[in-house]
């Protein structure tokens, strides 16, 4: 396979014999093609090039893959495993997963775009760090005894997996998300149906031959590949599927839901979109506050869920912070994801970038200023979706760039003068995912944090995670909790049992 690369990059050569290999699905420990026999092809967005084409799953498919995952649940080895046991599974997944961290980071670079450096230090040592997180839950999921008012009657309670769950992945963080819900589902002993995004699929491929070599039976995790349509909406409409996770866009989310409520009314939790506010005061480190909007707004060219894409400046230092993020957006590199010090990767498809200028092109119109950016880079990087990070000075919230989720390296930045002014236009959203603050005021971060409707707040930081530290959105950007304590809860249910004594 030929693959445009920058010059002195090599390829493991285990990266370049996965993507030689043809791609099928893992159903019932098996590498199957789709029963229709079609295929879709996956494109890396640096270069434009095809990576491979992989099967794309419909109804059918997913049938096969639930029947296979009920008969794990109800009947394999799987149930009789020991929670011990789960945990060792658990880890092992991890300790493969830091053994190919190389060749996986490779693997997201080419399909997703994004910097080697931020691949290979970040998502996926955090990836193996989740499955190591929940292999320590796995013995740690139990019960309560309750003291009845009804006497002689011995009452407790039992915290039970789900049974097959349906795990949708979105493309930015491919196989950090993977890890994000299947590492609980399985610590709690569910049997899962993973379904990646037809623009990444192949980390998680991969994943499932790491699941494999780990020693998972067959059945228990399962991975269809294809679009939304028709191999998203099968799963959520699937009646043998008890649960759906999702992590994407509303429009979607509200979809889900949809096909939860007409099929078995099947639990669902959601992890949605965000239009996240970043707030300056004039009293923060200005230069701290200006990087990290920076990072806050063009990490993974911005295309995050949490990306602090609504900058509220104290109209004091609204001039001196605006110019430095202008600056500090021009001094960015764009390229390749594996070439020398670079800052920003392409766009993840053509369809996201025209989507993204559209936005650029709809907010100029509308009379927000253009002060960095705004432009597709030019031939160097030819065949590729690169977009400058692009910043918008404003003082209008009702600006459509504003208001919506853009996904892209855009920020706006406007200025506030009062504390009631500021909660309110922050709060002033339909999305409540996250929210992040530069003060050097205590008292005042911790008024925002608890005045802000977000379901994670950062004070003098942008976008750290941890496997212990749960995450979620209010309001239109979901519901449910993952990561931390709170993800046993959405894979698990609860069964009260009376004893009369």
């Amino acid at each position: 396979m030929d693959l445009t690369l920058p010059a002195g990059v090599n390829l493991q050569e285990s990266t370049l014999g996965f993507l030689k290999k043809p791609k099928k699905m893992l159903i019932n420990g098996k590498w199957l093609d789709a029963i229709n026999g079609k295929t879709f092809p996956t494109y890396n967005p640096a270069t434009g090039e095809e990576l491979a084409q992989v099967p794309l799953a419909d109804a059918e498919d997913v049938d096969r893959a639930v029947n296979a995952a009920r008969a794990a649940f109800e009947h394999g080895p799987w149930g009789k495993l020991s929670a011990a046991e789960r945990s060792k599974l658990l880890w092992k997944v991890a300790d493969l997963i830091d053994q190919h961290a190389d060749e996986l980071a490779e693997l997201e670079v080419l399909d997703n775009g994004k910097p080697y450096r931020v691949a290979r230090r970040g998502d996926i040592p955090s990836a193996s760090e989740h499955f190591r997180y929940y292999a320590g839950w796995t013995t740690k999921i139990e019960g309560t005894t309750i003291p009845v008012s009804i006497p002689n009657q011995f009452v407790y309670t039992l915290r039970e997996p789900m049974g097959v769950v349906g795990l949708i992945i979105p493309w930015n963080f491919p196989l950090l998300m993977c890890a994000w819900k299947l590492a609980p589902a399985l610590a709690c002993g569910n049997v899962a149906i993973l379904k990646p995004a037809e623009e990444t699929p192949l980390s998680a491929l991969r994943l499932g031959e790491i699941m494999l070599e780990a020693g998972f039976p067959e059945g228990v995790v399962n991975i269809v590949t294809g679009p939304g349509v028709p191999t998203g909406s099968a799963i959520t409409a699937n009646m043998g599927i008890d649960k759906v996770a999702f992590t994407g866009s509303t429009e979607v989310g509200r979809k889900v839901m949809q096909a939860a409520a007409t099929s078995n009314l099947k639990r669902v939790s959601l992890e949605l979109g965000g239009k996240s506010p970043l707030v300056i005061f004039a009293d923060a480190d200005v230069a701290q506050a200006v990087k990290g909007a920076t990072w806050a707004g063009f990490s993974t060219a911005g295309q995050e869920c949490v990306a602090g894409s609504r900058l509220f400046i104290e109209r004091r230092v609204y001039d001196e912070v605006l110019q430095g993020l202008s600056e500090q957006a021009g001094r960015l590199k764009v390229d390749h994801g594996f070439a020398e010090k670079v800052h920003v990767g392409p766009i993840i498809s053509q369809q996201q970038l025209n989507r993204v200028l559209s936005y650029i092109q709809v907010g100029e119109q509308a009379g927000a200023k253009v002060v960095a950016g705004g432009e597709r880079l030019g031939e160097e990087q030819a065949g590729g979706y690169f977009l400058r990070p692009t910043v918008f000075a404003h003082e209008d919230d009702d600006l459509q760039i504003v208001k919506e989720e853009i996904f892209g390296p855009v920020v706006t930045a406007t200025p506030f003068d009062s504390w009631d002014e500021l909660v309110n236009r922050a709060n002033t959203t339909s999305y409540g995912l996250a929210a992040g603050i530069y003060t050097s005021d205590v008292s005042k971060a911790h008024r925002f944090a608890q005045q802000v409707k977000a379901g994670t707040v950062w004070i003098n930081g942008y976008g750290l995670f941890d496997a212990a530290a749960p995450f979620g959105g209010y309001k239109q950007s979901g519901f449910g909790r993952e990561m931390g304590k709170d993800a046993i809860e959405l894979y698990t249910q609860v069964k009260t049992v009376w004893v009369g004594i």
